[in-house]
C-alpha cells in the first residue's frame, strides 16, 4: 500500500471520486491523490470491464483514465486535483451513446474561425528555429544551448514543470527532507535554472502528437492541450526539431500485471518525487536494473517499508559482465551502485535468481508467486511494483520516419543517429535516451551536442566553431558513458520476462494474449503489423508504446527470427490519442493538410 509522508507541507485540496469525498494535497495529479487515498481501480475495461489502476504515471499507458468534471478518457497521471473536483471511474465501451455525449466535446464555430483566423500555419513570424520536444535533462540542455546561441526556440513538454522523469517535480517538490531523493535529483535543478534563463519558450502541458516535413524544407509539429471543454490546438513550425522525450520503462508481462495494485517501479517513484507518496507494508517489489535498487533506497530513506525485494538478474551476469568491470570500476556509478545495494540489503529481504512471478489476486493483487530453480513460493501483498529497465520513448521519431536499428545490448529498437543524434530525417535530430539509453548524465550532454548540430546547421556558426563549443560537452559524454557496457550486460532483461506465455497479457489496453499473437502468427502473420491486424494487439490508446517490445520477442521467437527480422510497429499520427475538438482545433491550412493528414498537395 501507499501512504503520504506526515511532513507533507501543502494544503488540501478535497475532491470527489465516485460521489465519496478525498483529501488531497495542492498540486498532486489525480492519479496519486487517488493512490494515496487507497483507490487503486480508477477504470474498467472496454473489452472485458476488468479494473484497471496506473500502471506508468507518466502519461504513456492510459490505465489511469478517469472522468472529471463530466469529461471523459482523462489521464488522472497528468491532471493536477482543483478543489470541488468530480471525479468518477472511467467506464469503458466500444459504442458511443450519442443521448449520453457530454456537451464538451461540441466544438463552436467561432473557436475554429478564431484560430484560422491566426494563420499559426502560414505566419513567417511564428516560425521557429528550433523546436524540443521533452523537457528532461537532454531536452533543457538543448533548449539552453540553442537559445543561447541565439536562435528563436520553443521547448515543448507534456508535464507542466520542468525536469522530464528523472527530475520530475524538482521545482516543486512536497518533500520536507531534499536528501530522502539523493544528490542525483537535485542536480536537474541547475539544469532547469539555466533553461529559465535562457530565454527559450516553454510549452508547458503541450502534447506534440504529429511532426512532419513541409514543401519548403521546415517541419510542423501538431501541438494540444489535450481535452478540455475548450480544446487549443496549434501547428507549429520550425526549421529544425530536437526530439528529447526520454524513456520508457519496458514492460513487464507476468501473469497478473494487470491488476490494480501492481505497478512499475518509476510509477512508485514518480508518486515519491511529485506528492510525497511512499510505498508501505505489504509491498513487493521485483525485476531487475539500476531503478529497482534506487527506488528502493528513496523508500527506505523516507520512511517506507518493503518486504521483499525480488532480483531478476540470471544467474551467470555477473561473469558475463566481468569483462566490462574496468571501466565501471572507474565510474561513479560503482561507489554509488555498491551503497544502494548494500543498504537495502541490509534493511530487506533479498532474493536473487528469480526466474518465475505471478501477481495473485482477482479485482487486485493479493499476492505474489515466484520461482527459483524451480522451486516455487509465495507472498502476500497489496502492491507490487515491477521493473525491467527502460527502452527509448521514439514514437514521435518513428512516425515522421527516421530509421531504427535493433540494440541487442539493451534488447529494443533505437532510432539511428549519428555522433550529434542528427537521425535519417533532414531537420531533426534525436537526443537522451530517446536515441540510446544511457542515463541522465549522458542525456544532457547528447541534448546539448545536438543542438550545436542543429545551429551549426541553421548557419548560426560554421564547423570548427560548432566543434569547439562541443570539447567540453564531449568529455562530460564520456564520462557518462563510462561504465554502461557493463552495466547494459548485468540487466539485459531475461528471455523469461521479455516472452510471455500463454494466457498472459500482451497487450494491456486491447487484453490480447499472448497465445491469440502466437496463434495469429501461426496462422500467417509475418510481422507485429499484421498480428496487429488480426488480435487488436497494439491498436488501444497507448498505441503500441508498452506493447511493441513484446510483440517483437513474440514474432522472433515464434517465427524463428531475429529481432531485427521481425521488426516493430509501424508508427502513425497522432501518436497520441486526441479528441475531435482538438483536430477541429487545428488552424485549416495547407500546412495542416500536409502535418497531419499527408495529403500531397501536387495532386
Amino acid at each position: 500500500m501507499f501512504a503520504r509522508l506526515p511532513d507533507d507541507p501543502r494544503p488540501t485540496v478535497a475532491f470527489t471520486f465516485d460521489g465519496a469525498g478525498v483529501d488531497a494535497r495542492r498540486g498532486d495529479s489525480v492519479a496519486a491523490a487517488l493512490v494515496a487515498a487507497g483507490h487503486l481501480a480508477h477504470r474498467l475495461t472496454p473489452v472485458n470491464a476488468r479494473p484497471r489502476g496506473p500502471w506508468c504515471m507518466m502519461g504513456a499507458c492510459h490505465d489511469c483514465l478517469v472522468s472529471v468534471d463530466g469529461v471523459p478518457n482523462v489521464q488522472g497521471c497528468t491532471v493536477a486535483v482543483a478543489p470541488g473536483m468530480r471525479v468518477e471511474t472511467q467506464r469503458g465501451a466500444r459504442a458511443i451513446e450519442a443521448a449520453a455525449a457530454s456537451p464538451a466535446f461540441a466544438v463552436d464555430d467561432s473557436v475554429v474561425l478564431a484560430l484560422d483566423d491566426t494563420g499559426v500555419g502560414d505566419r513567417s513570424d511564428a516560425l521557429l528555429d528550433i523546436a524540443v520536444v521533452g523537457a528532461g535533462p537532454a531536452g533543457l540542455a538543448a533548449a539552453t544551448v540553442a537559445a543561447e546561441a541565439g536562435l528563436r526556440v520553443a521547448l515543448f513538454d507534456e508535464q507542466r514543470q520542468a525536469g522530464g522523469q528523472i527530475h520530475r517535480g524538482i521545482t516543486a517538490s512536497p518533500l520536507a527532507r531534499p536528501a530522502v531523493l539523493g544528490a542525483d535529483y537535485w542536480a536537474g535543478g541547475s539544469l532547469v535554472r539555466a533553461f529559465e534563463r535562457s530565454g527559450a519558450r516553454h510549452g508547458a502541458g503541450a502534447s506534440v502528437w504529429s511532426l512532419a516535413p513541409r514543401d519548403d524544407g521546415t517541419l510542423a509539429l501538431a501541438v494540444s492541450s489535450g481535452p478540455t471543454a475548450a480544446p487549443r490546438s496549434a501547428l507549429v513550425l520550425a526549421r529544425a526539431v530536437i526530439v528529447a522525450t526520454g524513456a520508457l520503462e519496458r514492460p513487464v508481462p507476468i501473469p497478473g500485471w494487470t491488476l490494480p495494485g501492481v505497478m512499475s517501479v518509476g510509477a512508485a517513484q514518480i508518486l515519491l518525487k511529485t506528492a510525497g507518496v511512499v510505498a508501505t507494508r505489504g509491498t513487493v517489489i521485483a525485476g531487475s536494473g539500476p531503478l529497482l535498487w534506487l527506488y528502493a533506497w528513496q523508500c527506505l530513506e523516507a520512511g517506507g517499508t518493503i518486504d521483499a525485494l525480488l532480483d531478476t538478474t540470471p544467474r551467470g551476469r555477473l561473469a558475463r559482465a566481468l569483462p566490462h568491470a574496468a571501466a565501471f570500476l572507474m565510474s561513479r556509478y560503482a561507489a554509488k551502485g555498491y551503497e544502494l545495494v548494500r543498504t537495502v540489503r541490509a534493511r530487506t529481504r533479498v532474493v536473487e535468481h528469480v526466474d518465475a512471478l505471478a501477481a495473485l489476486g482477482d479485482d487486485r493483487v493479493e499476492g505474489v508467486r515466484f520461482g527459483v530453480g524451480g522451486a516455487l513460493d509465495s507472498l502476500a501483498c497489496d502492491t507490487l511494483l515491477l521493473h525491467h529497465g527502460v527502452v527509448p520513448h521514439a514514437t514521435l521519431a518513428l512516425a515522421a520516419g527516421c530509421d531504427i536499428a535493433w540494440n541487442d545490448a539493451q534488447a529494443c529498437f533505437e532510432p539511428v543517429v549519428d555522433p550529434w543524434g542528427g537521425s535519417s530525417l533532414p531537420g531533426v535530430w534525436v537526443a537522451g535516451d530517446a536515441a540510446n539509453v544511457a542515463g541522465a548524465d549522458a542525456a544532457a550532454p547528447r541534448g546539448a551536442l545536438a543542438a550545436l548540430a542543429a545551429a551549426n546547421a541553421l548557419g548560426r556558426f560554421d564547423a570548427a566553431e560548432r566543434d569547439r563549443k562541443a570539447r567540453p560537452w564531449r568529455a562530460a559524454l564520456a564520462r557518462a558513458l563510462r561504465g554502461r557496457a557493463f552495466i547494459d550486460m548485468l540487466y539485459r532483461p531475461a528471455d523469461a520476462f521479455r516472452v510471455p506465455r500463454d494466457a498472459t497479457i500482451a497487450c494491456r489496453c486491447e487484453e490480447v494474449t499472448a497465445e491469440r499473437v502466437v496463434q495469429a502468427l501461426r496462422a500467417g502473420a509475418s510481422g507485429p503489423n499484421q498480428a496487429k491486424a488480426l488480435t487488436r494487439c497494439g491498436m488501444g490508446p497507448c498505441q503500441g508504446r508498452l506493447c511493441a517490445p513484446t510483440l517483437t520477442a513474440l514474432v522472433a521467437e515464434t517465427c524463428g527470427i531475429s529481432a531485427t527480422e521481425a521488426g516493430t510497429y509501424r508508427q502513425r499520427f497522432p501518436v497520441k490519442p486526441v479528441t475531435l475538438g482538438e483536430l477541429a482545433a487545428l488552424p485549416g491550412s495547407a500546412a495542416a493538410d500536409a502535418a497531419v493528414l499527408r495529403i500531397d498537395r501536387n495532386r
